[in-house]
């Protein structure tokens, strides 16, 4: 689990190592564009990845791309679109955040639906230990050696068990044709269970498939109703066919591709975020424990194919009051993204069990990169 440690992660090595000698906790960021997004972390000291930047290797005929933790996600757009190709990872928030900081939060946006979620992108990664080791999980190629999956558990930690410094990613070839299409959908219940429905019957899986409520089609410039958003891609002919498919919903028509850019940029940055989830089979009832936020003016949207209704609603003493009572009162997953203090209260901490506790005191024994995120302080 060793690795030679790239120029410029000397300098965090001896950060991280500092820390833990005096015991200092550590807040650790990329961009921090989401500074003040996920758990509260009880740090006073930030370390950050922002500098470590730049594409390592890139093997177009391979599918494979390797970049320092600090590279924007809109630098590996750009370098990959001129060969036809993409790393499709489009977390909310737009593309001015790092590669580092979204593989640690393991953040994703609608083409997760066709693509899956970051840990289904990752091939390897590098990473600093909280004992300023530098160690290195996975490999730059997609057949890798069977093992343990560093890669992976690194993947959605929360910068809690290492700063991660690089990392190597899957790409995949753009299609020959993107098209998005709006179905708008009836506002009485069910109508989300029929976009599941659908999805499961038809042979093919869209790029990405989002059910929203009115007010997030009227905040999107696509209509006053709730409806479904689809992106479809293949050569024309299969297109095509896939726009058929879902005839059977309402009337289609098409949409420009910038509708998911606006979807990912929603959100003001002192808005309230959350994710609530369960069974896909599950999604109309997830949908309906959402859907009594309306009344504050919340933005709603869903993955019926992946059982996860988003909520956004603007920060206010009656939303606030509005979003606990969901959060208390659903019995589904309640996933935090921006809130509160008091609403984070109400979530359940992640990690206190004693086999995270471990893993969090092997690879962090000092306990310095990001405490509070897995439950080892109050």
């Amino acid at each position: 689990m060793t690795a030679v440690a790239l120029p410029g992660v000397g300098a965090l090595v001896d950060r991280v190592r500092d820390a833990a000698a005096r015991r200092a906790a550590l807040r650790v960021v990329g961009q921090g564009t989401w500074f003040d997004a996920g758990r509260p972390v009880l740090a006073q000291e930030t370390i950050s990845t922002r500098d470590l930047a730049g594409i390592i290797e890139y093997v177009p005929g391979d599918l494979t791309l390797t970049a320092r933790a600090g590279t924007t996600l809109a630098e590996i757009v750009e370098a990959t679109a001129a060969h036809g190709q993409w790393l499709a990872l489009d977390p909310h928030g737009g593309d001015a955040g790092t590669l580092g900081a979204t593989i640690a939060t393991a953040s994703s946006g609608p083409l997760a639906t066709g693509f899956g979620t970051p840990r289904d992108l990752v091939l390897g990664l590098e990473l600093v230990t909280g004992a300023g080791i530098v160690a290195r999980g996975g490999g730059r190629v997609v057949k890798n050696v069977a093992g343990f999956d560093i890669a992976r558990l690194l993947t959605g930690s929360w910068g809690s068990l290492g700063v991660i410094t690089e990392v190597s990613v899957r790409l995949h070839a753009r299609p020959a044709v993107d098209e998005s299409i709006i179905v708008p959908l009836p506002a009485k219940s069910g109508a989300v269970e029929r976009v599941r429905t659908l999805l499961r019957r038809i042979p093919f899986t869209p790029l990405a498939c989002e059910v929203v409520n009115a007010a997030l089609a009227r905040a999107l410039g696509a209509g006053a109703a709730p409806a479904a958003i689809v992106r479809l891609g293949g050569n024309r002919e299969a297109v095509a066919a896939q726009r058929a498919a879902f005839d059977e919903l309402g009337s289609v028509r098409e949409i420009d591709v910038s509708v998911w850019q606006r979807l990912r940029t929603i959100e003001s940055r002192d808005a309230i975020v959350f994710r609530l989830s369960a069974l896909p089979a599950r999604i109309e009832s997830v949908w309906t424990s959402a859907a009594a936020l309306e009344g504050e003016g919340a933005l709603i949207h869903a993955a019926p194919a992946r059982g996860i209704v988003r909520c956004v609603l603007r920060r206010s003493d009656g939303t606030t009051a509005a979003a606990a009572s969901v959060l208390s009162s659903t019995s589904c997953s309640r996933i935090g993204e921006r809130l509160p203090s008091e609403l984070w209260a109400i979530l359940p901490r992640p990690g206190a069990d004693a086999l995270s506790r471990r893993v969090k005191h092997a690879f962090d024994p000092a306990g310095v990169l990001n405490p509070g995120v897995i439950g080892e302080l109050e």
